[in-house]
């Protein structure tokens, strides 16, 4: 009895045991394989997964996967890629298999989830001007701030660096500028995070404060129809930035490492030491040429140096039961052609994306955050390196200014004469830390009870601060009368919102309809705060003390928002959005600003007369009219009487003390809106099963009401300028954009993209009151007192040059002094000026290729820009004799340009200035080889790239860089020449 007893435990323990075990392997299968393209080729970052699971990975450098943890049973499995069309085979898993995949090119990208304001459609629904580039696409090499990374790769959008400091920005249009006075910068949104777009204190950028290496893909919003949504900060475009995610399957460790090599690709073309004793021994007094030295002394060489980079990213992804993440960290450190320049950067990103309650629920939480130490160089001395005398020694033992040469005047500095500028550079210090930190929560609930129905909420928040000083010892020449200078800054900004909606996506299978609608409310509030201190000389001594100690100034934006999406047969799709925004930057009877618009679009290519045509792979056009507003670049209380407390240096005396006095400044109560109204039509193609498609778009942009600084009528106000509601301003142009697959086959593939931009700009109202002569001052130039070059005016672009027409002899040489009389009243006078050319392009183009062969890639982006001018204000301003053989006691260098002219002084309005700058510029050379798997398992993988940056430009323009978004060329720092070694790690 005991016996059986026993021997019958002992068969339940060995059923319970092997039956373990058989479940534990029935829910440890595997599935594993590689994904490529019809011609064979492995895809990189493709996504296979489990549909009705969470269960999903992505593909490594070799296209190849690895799903774990797979419970037995039947499955749908679905491989999808952007660009391609997605492919599912059903099985029925029984143990550990091999499946591959093979997905079908397709450009019109079917099944591609495009990222739109407040959600995402299909590519086919898409009804506005939508452009998107995926990380594959972006720009590679030394790559510090994300605008770099699509530069030349988007119709519409004009991206042009700053310069070459480190983390330098670049200023951004989509489809020009819609504004004269307010911002003309597009709206950027991280995550569904809308970044405030501010500078932040002690950061040359505030855009280099996210790390590019984080960045999945960028898509931007261009016409009226896809901005509308985004209402009073959408007249400039909107730019969505979507960082990258983890996704479900095992841990995925990735390494990157970019190191590289700046140097200096072009310097201003000035005199050697030679030529400038020969000069002033030629032309120069008894005194002048006595003060000629014996050195030869190249001081842009001096300044300028090579600098190298570091880059390194190391970022972990995966998901652990129903929460995919991704974390990284990056470390930047950035050394500038200009010594002294140092930029270092830490950054850290955290996304989790847990799933509950079978998906109903999804919560995505982001978190960026980034430190930076930077040192400033005193960009001064570039300008300083141009024009100080090469024939005199850096250094002079007997200088009381640290060792350096300096010109005097007596026992001080000379003030007219520029400084050493090598002791500009080495005498100053502007050291600064920085910090920002970008979050979100949000949060999606689909309705069980209506699961086409979904709540959204969005909490947020974009907080900067930044801090440092300047500090200048007391024997620098600089500021040698008050013994040096030091004074600390400080800046924070808080940024936050909460952002609600409702969305119902419904297919209406009856009438063969499907509708998508879209409504909610937004809350933002933004406050800075400038802190203001004394500023001292090196030995403590007060030189100035601010009234106030700080500034805090604060605004808040209520926003109201719906949007409708509908959809006919899949083929006729009409679209309408509206948004109500009210700002507290105008007054409470003019708050409020509504923005709506509509699109229709028509899927050509889904009529039967189409449908089965294989030439034709998509054909779609769009149609779109909406008004966006502007409220940004302008002052948080414009609109209310405002006076302001007089600083220590500008007190009233009355008897024998001095008071503080408030002083009113001029206001507008009817402060409203700037409104820009869009009207767009588009055409997309797509050609062989895509093996050709793009988009070619015209748009006509009229804004209103524009914000700009007008004459008024003495005695109407506190001042005789006013900034108002005045102007009006059109653009019209045409974009469009081709990507080729030349050649596509398992062992080479070459694609090509071109991009072509047509824009033109014009102002056509500038006043309250009729008055076709008014002009309004933009570009002023260095040199002389108070010179403008530039002028908006009815009828013309904006920023013109309005400059005198200069008079050449037989030769082409131009006469100092001498221009044509234009208005022939018998003399020359400043009625003799007129416009002549802008800074803005007529037309500007982009063009990527890649060249495939097995595991090597050879890949560039050029750009082009015709039509643009720049006004030469180096030349103007030193290549004349007066110059050199300065009166006031010192030699000077001159540029080359001297020797063109002659001219003995400044002839600062000369159109001689105006040049043609077009350009072509190869931005990017760049080969990568994919090493592969190191290891048999294939669970690590490699891969090397090198990159040339600023490879080359051709242009006319004799500058140091034809590339000036303002079109004043005056003491660029210089774009440097970056070589880079890459290498990335798989794991």
């Amino acid at each position: 009895m005991v016996r059986d007893f026993y021997n019958w435990h002992f068969r339940l323990i060995v059923i319970f045991i092997f039956s373990f075990q058989f479940v534990s392997a029935q829910q440890n299968l595997q599935l594993s394989g590689k994904v490529v393209d019809d011609a064979g080729k492995e895809l990189a970052g493709a996504t296979v997964s489990i549909k009705g699971t969470n269960m999903q990975v992505s593909t490594d450098e070799s296209g190849n996967y690895v799903l774990q943890g797979i419970n037995a049973g039947a499955m749908i499995v679905q491989a999808s890629y952007v660009g391609h069309a997605s492919s599912e085979q059903s099985i029925n898993l029984t143990a550990s298999q091999n499946l591959n995949f093979t997905l079908s090119s397709n450009a019109a990208e079917i099944g591609e989830v495009v990222v739109i304001g407040y959600g995402a459609v299909e590519r086919k629904h898409v009804t506005g001007a939508v452009s998107n580039v995926q990380s594959k696409d972006f720009q590679k090499g030394a790559i510090t701030s994300p605008d770099q990374l699509i530069q030349g790769k988007v119709s519409g959008v004009s991206i042009t660096s700053n310069g070459g400091a480190p983390g330098a920005g670049s200023t951004i249009r989509v489809r020009g500028g819609a504004s004269l006075s307010a911002s003309n910068n597009p709206l950027i949104v991280v995550d569904g995070n809308p970044l405030s777009g501010e500078n932040v204190s002690g950061a040359a950028n505030p855009l280099s404060l996210i790390n590019p290496n984080d960045i999945e893909s960028m898509t931007i919003l261009k016409d009226a129809n896809a901005t509308a949504i985004y209402g009073s900060r959408a007249s400039n475009g909107v730019i969505l930035i979507t960082t990258k995610k983890g996704k479900m399957g095992r841990p995925k460790l990735n390494l990157s490492t970019v190191n590289s090599l700046s140097t200096i690709a072009n310097q201003v073309d000035v005199l050697t030491a030679d030529q400038v004793r020969s000069y002033v021994n030629e032309y120069g007094t008894a005194t002048q040429k006595g003060l000629v030295g014996s050195a030869n002394t190249d001081w842009q060489d001096l300044i300028y140096h090579n600098a190298f980079t570091t880059d390194n990213n190391i970022s972990l992804s995966g998901g652990v039961k129903n929460m995919p993440y991704r974390v990284s960290i990056g470390y930047l450190e950035q050394a500038g052609i200009l010594k002294t320049d140092m930029l270092r950067r830490g950054t850290a990103g955290v996304n989790i994306s847990p799933r509950f309650f079978d998906n109903h629920l999804k919560l995505d939480i982001n978190f960026k955050g980034t430190l930076t130490n930077q040192e400033f160089a005193n960009t001064g001395a570039i300008g300083s390196a141009i024009v100080f005398d090469p024939t005199q020694t850096v250094y002079d033992p007997n200088s009381p200014y640290g060792g350096f040469f300096e010109w005097q005047e007596g026992a001080v500095p000379n003030s007219l004469s520029p400084r050493n500028p090598v002791s500009l550079l080495e005498n100053y210090g502007n050291r600064a830390a920085a910090g920002r930190s970008i979050g979100n929560a949000q949060l999606d609930y689909s309705f069980h009870f209506l699961p086409e129905l979904h709540a959204n909420i969005n909490v947020g928040y974009d907080i900067a601060s930044g801090k440092g000083a300047t500090s200048i010892p007391d024997f620098a020449a600089s500021n040698f009368a008050n013994k040096g200078f030091f004074q600390r800054y400080r800046g924070r900004q808080n940024n936050t919102f909460i952002e609600g909606y409702l969305n119902y996506v419904k297919d209406i299978e009856s009438i063969n309809s499907n509708i998508n609608v879209t409504a909610g409310y937004g809350y933002y509030d933004n406050k800075e705060t400038n802190y203001n201190f004394n500023s001292y000389n090196a030995h403590g001594d007060i030189i100035t003390t601010p009234v106030h100690v700080d500034n805090v100034p604060q605004n808040r934006l209520l926003s109201y928002y719906g949007r409708l999406i509908y959809s006919f047969a899949d083929r006729y799709i009409l679209s309408g959005t509206i948004r109500a925004d009210g700002s507290s930057k105008f007054n409470p009877d003019g708050r409020w600003g509504i923005f709506p618009s509509a699109a229709f679009t028509w899927r050509i290519k889904g009529e039967n007369f189409l449908k089965d045509n294989n030439s034709v792979s998509d054909l779609k056009l769009r149609l779109s009219y909406g008004e966006t507003g502007n409220k940004d670049g302008i002052t948080n209380y414009g609109y209310i009487p405002v006076y302001y407390y007089s600083t220590n240096e500008a007190q009233y005396q009355i008897g024998d003390q001095f008071y503080h006095v408030y002083s009113p400044i001029a206001y507008d109560k009817t402060l409203r809106w700037e409104s820009t109204a869009t009207t767009n039509i588009g055409l997309d193609y797509g050609f062989w099963g895509g093996r050709i498609y793009g988009a070619i778009d015209a748009y006509h942009k009229k804004t209103k009401d524009l914000l700009a600084t007008t004459e008024i009528s003495v005695g109407t106000n506190y001042s005789n300028q006013l900034l108002t509601n005045v102007g009006n301003m059109e653009n019209r142009g045409i974009e469009g954009s081709i990507n080729i697959q030349a050649v596509k086959s398992e062992n080479f593939n070459w694609d090509l993209g071109f991009n072509m931009t047509v824009n033109e700009s014009k102002v056509t109202n500038l006043t309250l009151n009729d008055n076709p002569g008014y002009q309004l001052a933009a570009g002023w130039i260095t040199g002389g007192t108070g010179n403008v070059i530039q002028y908006h005016t009815v009828g013309l672009a904006p920023f013109q040059y309005y400059v005198y027409k200069q008079v050449y002899d037989q030769q082409g040489n131009p006469l100092e002094g001498v221009y044509e009389d234009l208005n022939g009243d018998g003399a020359v006078t400043p009625a003799d000026r007129y416009y002549y050319q802008k800074p803005a392009p007529d037309y500007f183009m982009g063009f990527t290729t890649s060249i495939n062969y097995k595991r090597l890639t050879l890949n560039t982006v050029l750009r082009a820009s015709f039509g643009n001018y720049v006004y030469d204000n180096i030349s103007s301003n030193f290549g004349v004799a007066r110059n050199i053989l300065n009166p006031s006691g010192f030699i000077n260098n001159a540029t080359t340009d001297i020797y063109n002219t002659n001219f003995n002084n400044n002839q600062y309005s000369s159109d001689y200035y105006i040049n043609n700058a077009s350009f072509l510029r190869m931005d990017n050379l760049g080969l990568v080889y994919n090493v592969g798997n190191l290891d048999k398992e294939g669970t690590v993988t490699m891969m090397i790239n090198a990159n040339v940056q600023n490879v080359f430009t051709i242009s006319k323009y004799k500058g140091i860089d034809p590339e000036l978004f303002n079109g004043i060329d005056y003491t660029l720092y210089p774009r440097p020449r970056v070589y880079s070694l890459g290498l990335n790690f798989g794991f």
